[in-house]
Protein backbone atom coordinates (compact mmCIF):
# COMPACT_ATOMS: atom_id res chain seq x y z
CA UNK A 1 0.00 0.00 0.00
CA UNK A 2 1.45 3.27 -0.84
CA UNK A 3 2.22 5.84 1.81
CA UNK A 4 -0.37 8.40 0.42
CA UNK A 5 -3.50 5.61 0.58
CA UNK A 6 -2.00 5.09 4.12
CA UNK A 7 -2.05 8.67 5.12
CA UNK A 8 -6.04 8.95 3.23
CA UNK A 9 -6.69 5.69 5.38
CA UNK A 10 -5.12 7.28 8.75
CA UNK A 11 -7.64 10.57 8.12
CA UNK A 12 -10.16 8.88 7.49
CA UNK A 13 -9.90 6.59 10.79
CA UNK A 14 -9.43 9.58 12.69
CA UNK A 15 -12.51 11.22 11.87
CA UNK A 16 -14.05 8.00 12.42
CA UNK A 17 -12.80 7.69 15.74
CA UNK A 18 -13.48 11.48 16.50
CA UNK A 19 -17.30 11.91 15.06
CA UNK A 20 -18.86 8.35 15.67
CA UNK A 21 -16.87 6.47 17.81
CA UNK A 22 -15.94 8.84 20.90
CA UNK A 23 -18.32 11.45 19.79
CA UNK A 24 -15.89 14.03 20.62
CA UNK A 25 -16.27 16.13 17.72
CA UNK A 26 -13.04 18.07 17.63
CA UNK A 27 -13.84 18.41 14.09
CA UNK A 28 -16.57 20.32 14.17
CA UNK A 29 -15.36 23.10 17.01
CA UNK A 30 -13.44 26.35 16.13
CA UNK A 31 -10.90 25.80 18.96
CA UNK A 32 -9.85 22.35 17.32
CA UNK A 33 -9.16 24.34 13.92
CA UNK A 34 -7.07 27.28 15.58
CA UNK A 35 -4.95 24.89 17.63
CA UNK A 36 -4.74 22.69 14.57
CA UNK A 37 -3.17 25.72 12.69
CA UNK A 38 -0.60 26.43 15.18
CA UNK A 39 0.49 23.10 15.15
CA UNK A 40 0.71 22.74 11.33
CA UNK A 41 2.38 26.00 11.63
CA UNK A 42 5.38 23.81 13.48
CA UNK A 43 4.71 20.94 12.15
CA UNK A 44 5.09 22.62 8.23
CA UNK A 45 8.91 24.26 9.84
CA UNK A 46 10.09 20.57 11.42
CA UNK A 47 9.51 18.55 8.13
CA UNK A 48 10.99 21.67 5.65
CA UNK A 49 13.76 21.39 7.58
CA UNK A 50 13.82 17.51 7.85
CA UNK A 51 12.87 17.20 4.45
CA UNK A 52 14.63 19.85 2.65
CA UNK A 53 18.25 18.80 4.07
CA UNK A 54 17.45 15.47 3.31
CA UNK A 55 17.64 14.06 6.39
CA UNK A 56 14.23 12.54 5.83
CA UNK A 57 13.49 10.90 2.43
CA UNK A 58 10.91 9.23 0.82
CA UNK A 59 10.30 6.95 -2.55
CA UNK A 60 8.80 9.06 -5.12
CA UNK A 61 7.17 6.02 -6.18
CA UNK A 62 5.28 5.91 -2.78
CA UNK A 63 4.27 9.89 -2.76
CA UNK A 64 1.78 11.58 -5.62
CA UNK A 65 4.50 14.47 -5.13
CA UNK A 66 2.56 16.85 -4.14
CA UNK A 67 5.07 18.95 -1.68
CA UNK A 68 4.68 21.74 1.24
CA UNK A 69 7.50 23.36 2.49
CA UNK A 70 9.84 20.68 0.78
CA UNK A 71 7.66 17.65 2.49
CA UNK A 72 4.91 15.45 0.63
CA UNK A 73 1.62 16.03 1.70
CA UNK A 74 0.95 12.84 3.02
CA UNK A 75 3.22 14.03 6.02
CA UNK A 76 0.33 16.96 6.86
CA UNK A 77 -2.51 14.04 6.69
CA UNK A 78 -0.28 11.98 8.73
CA UNK A 79 0.02 14.76 11.36
CA UNK A 80 -3.81 15.65 11.42
CA UNK A 81 -4.58 12.12 11.93
CA UNK A 82 -2.14 11.45 14.53
CA UNK A 83 -3.06 15.20 15.99
CA UNK A 84 -6.54 14.12 15.92
CA UNK A 85 -6.30 11.45 17.31
CA UNK A 86 -4.69 12.26 20.18
CA UNK A 87 -6.65 14.95 21.37
CA UNK A 88 -9.82 13.03 20.90
CA UNK A 89 -8.71 10.39 23.03
CA UNK A 90 -7.52 13.11 25.32
CA UNK A 91 -11.12 14.59 25.79
CA UNK A 92 -13.18 11.20 26.08
CA UNK A 93 -10.97 10.19 29.08
CA UNK A 94 -11.63 13.70 30.54
CA UNK A 95 -14.83 12.90 30.32
CA UNK A 96 -14.88 9.72 31.58
CA UNK A 97 -12.68 10.89 34.45
CA UNK A 98 -14.93 13.84 35.74
CA UNK A 99 -17.90 11.70 35.67
CA UNK A 100 -18.66 10.17 38.79
CA UNK A 101 -19.09 6.69 39.07
CA UNK A 102 -21.63 4.93 41.09
CA UNK A 103 -21.15 4.41 44.54
CA UNK A 104 -22.20 0.58 45.77
CA UNK A 105 -24.82 0.65 48.30
CA UNK A 106 -23.72 -0.86 52.02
Amino acid sequence: MSYTALAVLGVLLAALLDLAVLHTRLLRRKAFWTAYAIIVFFQLLVNGVLTGLRIVRYDPERIIGWRVAFAPVEDLLFGFAMVLTTLSLWVWWGRRASTPTPRARR
